[in-house]
This record gives structure tokens, sequence and C-alpha cells, in this order.
């Protein structure tokens, strides 16, 4: 299928400061000696790292306060969200103000001390003081939090060496290709013939892998940089082995492309009640009465564009553009140009939403309504820890890229997979950080200590798109459009009589829809 243009229709062990000093570097650079980092889960620099004189900074990296919160009482829970949605804020907006004013600070060395981090580290001061005392109106006062109000600009530090996920590497393995998902991500399905085609597609096709393909990078990222050559790559993915017991089946639900153009820059899990508080825009597909308002009523009555009217789930993730000077009809809207994502919004030529089972023994239903995030929208600054993306190419789907996109080449297309993660704690839709309450499997395929193992949601996006750099996944403004960003939502509003079909088919080894 060709390209289709969509209109819309709407840490903490984090690192300590080492210095917050601004020098004027070498050739009207800017030289910070930024946060050093606690750990790669930490900023995605290594232990220590400082930035050298001359070095260009094109970004904030600010701690992610969210993930470092305690448990939050359930009736701190929305102010709590509200007011880290409201910080979210005030980093795009001081990181436009970094954008807008950076030719000035590079001339005056004071100028991003007082104009961008001075205020903001005040603003996130307040909201995080707000933060302590909503939650000690319930429990005890959480402790700790000043420490992540600083924040310090960074150098577009492009030291990943672009390798996918496999063995030794644990987020892949937790993705979902280390039990038994790897061949239900696609790498099993259509694409049966990737294993042989890589090296014979290929030939001639220089002017992807060096960025000239009259793709115009547009905006404030992706750079050249962020992409690989897939020919390049080496399988990387691991087929776990099956144990005696395990659930083998598949369930599929067809919920369409987004054909009918739902998006909408909000996030109703992260962020309830508040309007861009995704600051990027997401398509949709299932639920079709999902924005930042929507109550559990609300998901439970709305309409859906899944096949099987018993599924009201609501799926969703970023949007994916084309760079190529073409304006979208957000283009002064939040979420869309405002936010600093421009360009053609493509619709999928595919997507595949399909549960799938546990290597190591049976499946448990969902509850209704639970919500789970995979991925981080902010991976670029918070480093791996929850990072899950996965890129890749038909045709060589055994060959997976987190923290870069992929050059395809003629007649492939790009693909995104999430595995969600597929072990419940058996008492909670969410969790104060949206994280907690569900986990991946461990290595050997069984969930942690206290959780039980749910259907896995994996989901397969596809799309048509010109080989070689000029695509992007929106992004908050200062994650610079990172493929390590990617990230999908879910919630579960299955009818109890489809979960029950569900969970039948998987844990009985059939294939259904």
């Amino acid at each position: 299928m060709g390209r289709t243009s969509r209109k819309r229709s709407t840490l903490a062990n984090r690192a300590i400061v080492a210095s917050a000093a601004l020098i004027l570097g070498g050739g009207g650079l800017i030289a910070v000696n930024v946060y050093a980092s606690a750990g790669e889960g930490a900023s995605g620099s290594p232990p220590g790292r400082t930035w050298n004189t001359g070095t260009q900074m094109s970004t904030i990296d600010c701690p992610d306060v969210g993930n470092e919160l305690p448990d939050v009482p359930d009736e701190a829970r929305w102010e709590v969200d509200r007011e880290l949605a409201a910080m979210d804020t005030q980093i795009t907006d001081a990181y436009q103000q970094f954008a807008d004013r950076k030719d000035e600070i590079s001339r005056d060395p004071n100028l991003a001390e007082n104009a961008v981090l001075g205020p903001l580290k005040a603003e996130r001061t307040a909201s995080i003081d707000r933060i302590a005392t909503a939650v000690e109106r319930n429990a005890d006062r959480p402790q700790g939090l000043d420490g992540l109000a600083p924040c310090s600009l960074r150098a577009d530090d492009n030291n990943h060496d672009g390798g996918g996920y496999g063995a030794g590497d644990s987020q892949g393995q937790d993705a979902g290709q280390g039990n038994d998902q790897g061949a239900d991500q696609g790498q099993g399905g259509d694409q049966g013939a990737d294993q042989g085609q890589g090296d014979d597609q290929g030939q001639g096709q220089d002017g992807g892998q060096d960025g000239d393909n009259g793709q115009e990078q547009q905006g404030n990222g992706p750079e050249a940089s962020d992409f690989v050559d897939i020919q390049s790559v080496q399988p990387n993915v691991d087929r776990p082995r099956q144990r005696r017991g395990a659930s083998r089946g598949t369930f599929t639900t067809d919920c369409g492309r987004n054909e009918n153009g739902k998006f909408n820059p909000d996030n109703v899990i992260v962020a309830p009640g508040v309007s861009n508080g995704a600051h990027h825009m997401h398509d949709y597909v299932g639920n079709q009465a999902n924005d930042a308002f929507a109550s559990d009523d609300d998901l439970a009555n709305g309409d859906t564009s899944c096949r099987n009217q018993g599924d009201r789930s609501t799926y969703y993730w970023p949007v994916l553009r084309l760079q190529n000077g073409t304006a979208e009809n957000d283009a002064d809207a939040d979420g869309g140009g405002k936010d600093q994502n421009i360009g053609e919004i493509q619709t999928p030529s595919q997507v595949t939403l399909k549960f799938v089972g546990n290597p190591t023994g049976k499946v448990t239903a969902m509850p209704r309504f639970l919500r789970i995030i995979t991925g981080d929208a902010k991976a670029f600054t918070n480093g791996d820890a929850n990072a899950n993306a996965s890129w890749s190419c038909t045709g060589f789907e055994n060959r997976q890229l987190k923290d870069k996109y992929p050059i395809c080449p003629d007649g492939s297309q790009v693909v995104r997979s999430f595995a969600f993660q597929s072990c419940w704690d058996g008492q909670n839709t969410d969790s104060a950080n949206h994280r907690t309450h569900v986990a991946f499997a461990q290595d050997n395929g069984r969930c942690p200590n206290g959780f039980r193992a749910i259907p896995q949601l994996v989901q397969r996006i596809v799309y048509d798109v010109p080989p070689g750099p000029g695509f992007a996944v929106d992004s908050f403004p200062e994650q610079l459009h990172k493929p390590v960003t990617d990230h999908g939502d879910f919630i579960n509003v299955f009818d109890d009589n489809l979960m029950k079909k569900v969970v039948s088919c998987i844990n009985g080894g059939r294939k259904c829809r």
C-alpha cells in the first residue's frame, strides 16, 4: 500500500551535579560540565561523564521525577499526575527558550543559567514541593526529591552503536524476544524469508546509506547519525525455547490502521485531565473515546474501531512523520508544530495487534482497565532503563534496532514493534509511576515473584516510507525525536466474555481472531 497523509481530527539514582558552571568554549560553543551520570540508566551517558570544553549543547536534561516517586496514595494520584504534567510543560517551555536563544547563549556564558536553567529549577522546586505536600496529606512526606530539581544542558551524544536486541541484552529479552514471542512480533509472520533476503536486496542502496536521498531532515531532529542501514546489522533476535506446559496460542484483534484519523496529544494514563499532556501527537486505534478527560466509564461506553465489538481497548503510540517540508494540519497546534513535531503524518500500511502466551505456563485474564505503558518517551535523557523501542524492516525482522532508525532497501518497509509487559502483580490496574504494577518476564520466561502471567500484547506497525533518513517519530521537544524514545500505550477494555476467549485460545494452543 502507498503512503497516505492523515489530517488531525485533535532518577533517585540520578546524577549528582558535577558542576553547573558554564564557560565559553572555543569557536563560540558552550561548554557545560553537566550532571555526571550515576549509570547508563540515569542519563544515557557512561558513569561519571562530563562534557569537555567546546561541546555543542543541543537539549535540556532533567531528572524524571515521576520515575523516582515512592508509592503515591490513591487520594493524591490525580494531583501528583497533574503536577508531573506541569513539569513536562516547564521543560518544554525551557527547551524552547534554549532553542530560540542558542546563539546568544553561545556568546554569553551566564545566559543559560540566568535565562533557562535557573528559572526552570525554581519552577521544578515549587512543583516538587506541591507533589510532596499532596503525598503528605495521606502518607509520609517523600524525602530526597529536592535533589531532582536542577536540570542541565547536554549534547546530542549519539555514541550508541545502533546494535539491536539480542543475546546478552536484557532489554531485548524482556521486550518479548526473550520469551516465546519473537516469532509473533512479525519475525515469524509474513516475513519468513527475512533471514535470507538481507544480502540480496541492498545492492545500489547507497543513496539511503549516506543520507543523501533527497529527503531533507527538518525540525529539531533526528540527525543522519540516528539512522543505520538495516543490512549492516547482524541478526540478533533469539527465539526462546518452549517449555512443557507453555501457552502457545494467539489471539489477534483487528482494529484498523487509524484510517479515520483519530489523533490527539493527550495521554490519559500519565496525564489524566491535562490537554497536551504528551506534547506529541498520538495515533489511536480501538476505543474512539480516548482523550485526556476519558474516564473508565467513557471508555467502557465508547465506540471502537475493532472488528470484534467486544474489544473496546485503546491502543495508541506516537505518530510517524515524513519530514519532507509538507505542513500537517497541526503545524500551529499543541502536540504538533508548537512542540517541534513537524511534517506529514503517515498512516501505517499495516497494524497487527496480537496477544500471545508465556513460554513456561498458562496465562490468566487481564483485569479490565489495566493500563500498560511500554518504552520510555524520555529515554534519550533518562537512559535505557525503561526503553523498549524496536525498529526494523520487512524482510529483515530478525535484526532489531533500539536506538537507531532503520534505512530499508527498496521494496522493504519500516517496522515498529512493541512487546508489552506480560506479568501483572495481581492487584493493581495502575501504579504511581505507571510501571511497577506490571513487569517483563525474566530471562527464563517466568514472571517475577508476586507476579502472574497475562496475555502479552505484541504490536507490529508497518510504514511505506521512502528509503533513507527523512522520517521521525513524534517526541517531547527536548527528546529530539530519537528512535529510542518510541513507546506504546494500552488500556484493556475487553468485555469479560471476550477476555475469557483470549485466555482460552492462548492456553489451548489455538490461533484465534
